[in-house]
């Protein structure tokens, strides 16, 4: 079976530190950074609101791309993302003077390009290229159609493709390596986690050992020291040999006050059988204690003949049911979820 990474484990941006506060701090200097600039190299530019507009956008595309989760970054915030540079440019030529007053008032581009950087890391480098090419052809048909010449528009885009070609170099050396990094941690987590098994099996198995000698070395050394057992002695090890079995067959029920009121049963003749089929399991701790208290009354109030104590498997209505059987009747008790009685039946 071939394992799938976790999708959480292997999330880039905790690699890149996208999702600390120092993130969210570095796009509120990158939103206040545009503003400020946006808003200085205003001069003839009307009408101003397109530009808080293209703010807004930007500002949502920057806090979109170190929130969204997903590696490679998912493809339906992939597009809008990729269509932020060309649609802000597309704005801002729409309003800005002919020729332009100021670089600044071309910053859609260079606010594209930081997005379009970290889209490289993400996964999404032919996207960014796309929309890279998508803010030359918004420059190049505004230069050319207010007859600035088709040069223009190239030279106010180009200086854009320097980092983003750093970046396609940057994310083809990251990445390969990230998913190296990663491999290794899932790896490291797949091994902590087989030593915790491993570790609490074998404490399990030592406290079981622990159990299984002080319950039995009193009674194997009366057996080693020869000579006939007493009845009390052949009680003893019938008793005990009761109790290992319900450890097994009934774990819950054996490791409570129900071994000891099955034990007492026992010496007075009574034939107990415990069973567990796991239903108590995820019962709330305050319904299984009222459970094994009742059972435990259940077991001592008996005097001769057999009970069955059962706990019922998962997805059950009931949670246990307690059969006693005696020379004279046979009596049905029905636990419900709560631990509290619902049904007694006699026959």
């Amino acid at each position: 079976m071939t394992h799938r990474p976790d999708r959480r484990v292997s999330d880039l941006r905790g690699l890149l530190g996208m999702q600390t506060s120092a993130a969210r701090w570095i796009v509120a200097f990158y939103s206040f950074s545009f503003v400020l600039l946006a808003f200085s190299s205003r001069e003839g530019i009307t009408p101003l609101w397109p530009v808080c507009i293209a703010l807004v956008i930007a500002t949502a595309s920057a806090i979109t791309l170190i929130t969204v989760g997903g590696d490679p970054l998912p493809l339906r915030y992939t597009i809008p993302l990729t269509a932020s540079g060309p649609v802000n440019l597309a704005i801002m030529t729409a309003v800005v003077p002919v020729p332009i007053t100021s670089g600044g008032q071309m910053w859609p581009g260079a606010a594209a390009t930081a997005l379009y950087t970290f889209m490289c890391v993400r996964g999404r480098t032919l996207a960014a290229w796309t929309g890279l090419l998508g803010m030359f052809v918004v420059s190049v048909v505004w230069s050319s159609s207010t007859g600035q010449g088709f040069g223009t528009g190239i030279t106010l885009q180009v200086v854009n493709a320097a980092p983003l070609a750093m970046a396609t170099f940057f994310a083809m050396t990251l990445r390969p390596a990230a998913r190296e990094i990663f491999e290794l941690r899932e790896r490291s987590t797949r091994k902590a986690a087989a030593e915790a098994a491993a570790d609490a099996i074998l404490s399990e198995r030592d406290l079981q050992l622990d159990r299984l000698d002080e319950l039995a070395r009193p009674i194997l050394e009366r057996v080693a020291i020869g000579g006939a057992l007493a009845a009390s002695d052949v009680l003893a090890c019938a008793l005990l040999e009761a109790h290992l079995r319900d450890t097994l067959r009934a774990p819950a029920l054996a490791a409570s006050g129900v071994a000891a009121a099955a034990r007492f049963a026992r010496s007075r003749g009574v034939d107990v059988v415990l069973l567990d089929d796991r239903g108590a399991d995820d019962a709330d701790q305050a319904d299984r204690e009222r459970l094994l208290d009742a059972i435990a009354a259940d077991l001592i109030a008996v005097t001769s003949g057999s009970v069955t104590v059962r706990i019922l498997p998962p997805g059950r209505s009931s949670l246990a049911t307690v059969l006693v059987t005696s020379a004279q009747s046979t009596t049905r008790i029905e636990y419900g979820s709560d631990g509290r009685p619902v049904n007694r039946a006699s026959g």
